[in-house]
């Protein structure tokens, strides 16, 4: 059994953490760390997501989140800890950087917020890091480096870096490498700006390794990481006259394996496939996804329900996973006329849709996750419940993200919700969840059963527990 470890995490505006291996294939999760991150305006600004590091550093992945700031917290913390075995639960700061600055369009006169929207990782390379960040408006290409030594034994300049007199210079010196304390830097290396007029809401690396798209509510762009005064349309749904808009795009992602095909989601519901082999400009999709509306169960709210929040290819890239307001759906890529798993969420909401569209509730964009064999997926809900499904067992459970679970040796119990009638000891009423709570960001590691959710401004990571 592993010991829980709940670390009160310094007063960040984002944190982020390094993933150790877990050991044991079974669901039943157990705390490894809750930390605060921020004040309660973090709720809708966290993102994380995972470093994919196999060819270099199989044994750890990198999550990041983030509002204003970006936390990198990887497992070293020092020059000098790097050879001792790291401990789960401990974590430490690693480097903190901004990475975007309030602006402000006078052409426009709209305020484009700092917070941080999506983070994406570039594959791993060399021993630095690269992210894409982004905020409504602007795409930052992040590097992050270390440094434990320094040069000394300049021949033009002392060792305070004041210039000496070269007619003073009588020898040469050959500098050296000395040891220092670890520094981490985070740099700029490509600023993408002034290439999409609506907000941004999706960014997504190709698998080429050298071009991404990135995806606002009416276009789609593709750029190439070199370039950065230029982009290509990829996708534009505007109409000619907005009056006769419809529905805007909502999520984007590359396809894993094939770099020339892309899915994007609509608020209508459907998901359309394109394969840029095809044409400049994709607006003839290769592929329409669709599930046939039941007249019968159509209200007011079917086309808000619908709405697609989040779309995510498998790792395998045969399926792809679709989150809307009230359930998850697995679509097989050659199967176009339906789903081939639809998981239910939180279906006894559906009686609560007019109280949460008065709360603005009814809005709220959940994402999801796959597991890193594809086999389970995993998405929040409110009053800090996330769900997690096996697709091979056609099992589901519904657990609870919280400080009171957040205890050494503690393991999550699985919590049901009560719709009516006599409610049973271990259950809570619907009536009673908390919509203030709700786990909209959800991570799961590559290769081993850990997890980690972002629930309002904590986060948490848990892992199957091992005897």
């Amino acid at each position: 059994m592993v010991r829980c470890s709940v670390t009160e995490a310094p007063a960040h505006p984002s944190h982020d953490v390094v993933i150790l291996p877990a050991r044991s294939p079974r669901r039943d999760w157990s705390c490894l760390l809750a930390g605060k991150l921020t004040s309660s305006q973090l709720l809708n600004l966290i993102t994380l997501e995972i470093c994919l590091q196999r060819e270099t550093r199989a044994a750890e992945s990198l999550f990041f989140s983030g509002n204003k700031r970006v936390t990198h917290r990887p497992s070293s913390v020092s020059r000098q800890n790097k050879s001792r075995p790291h401990s789960r639960g401990e974590y430490n700061v690693y480097s903190t950087f901004q990475s975007h600055e309030p602006e402000f369009d006078y052409l426009k006169s709209l305020e484009i917020e700092e917070k941080i929207n999506k983070i994406r990782w570039l594959p791993q390379q060399n021993a630095a890091h690269f992210l894409l960040s982004t905020n409504d408006k602007t795409i930052k290409l992040w590097k992050i480096s270390e440094r434990d030594k320094r040069a000394e034994g300049y021949n033009l300049k002392d060792e305070d870096g004041r210039l000496r007199d070269p007619f003073r210079i009588t020898a040469l010196r050959v500098p050296i490498l000395k040891p220092m304390d670890l520094m981490v830097e985070a740099s700029p290396r490509r600023i993408f700006a002034n290439a999409h007029t609506y907000h941004i809401n999706s960014i997504s690396v190709n698998s080429d390794h050298e071009t991404y798209l990135s995806a606002d509510d009416l276009r789609i762009n593709l750029w190439h990481l070199e370039i950065t005064d230029r982009s290509f349309n990829i996708v534009d749904i505007k109409p000619v006259n907005m009056e006769e808009l419809t529905e805007v795009i909502t999520a984007a992602e590359f396809h894993p394996h094939q770099c020339n095909v892309f899915v994007y989601s609509s608020s209508k519901g459907t998901i359309r496939l394109c394969d840029m082999r095809s044409s400049a400009l994709c607006d003839r999709h290769s592929k329409f996804f669709e599930e046939p509306e039941d007249p019968s169960s159509r209200s007011f709210f079917s086309e808000i329900i619908s709405s697609i929040s989040d779309v995510r290819f498998s790792h395998s890239g045969r399926y792809m996973m679709t989150r809307d307001y009230l359930s998850v759906k697995v679509w097989d890529l050659n199967m176009e006329s339906r789903p081939v798993e639809t998981h239910q969420v939180h279906e006894y909401l559906r009686s609560k849709l007019c109280s949460l569209y008065e709360n603005d509730c009814i809005f709220d964009k959940f994402e999801c996750c796959w597991g890193g064999s594809d086999s389970a997926i995993m998405t929040g809900s409110y009053n800090n419940f996330f769900r997690m499904f096996d697709r091979n067992t056609r099992r589901d459970v519904t657990l609870e993200a919280s400080r009171e679970n957040s205890k050494p040796r503690a393991s999550l119990k699985p919590r049901k919700v009560c719709t009516g009638g006599k409610r049973k000891k271990d259950e809570i009423s619907v009536d009673s969840l908390d919509f203030n709570k709700k786990i909209l960001h959800t991570a799961w590691h590559p290769a081993e059963n850990i997890i980690a959710v972002a629930a309002t401004n904590n986060l948490y990571i848990f892992q199957d527990k091992v005897n």
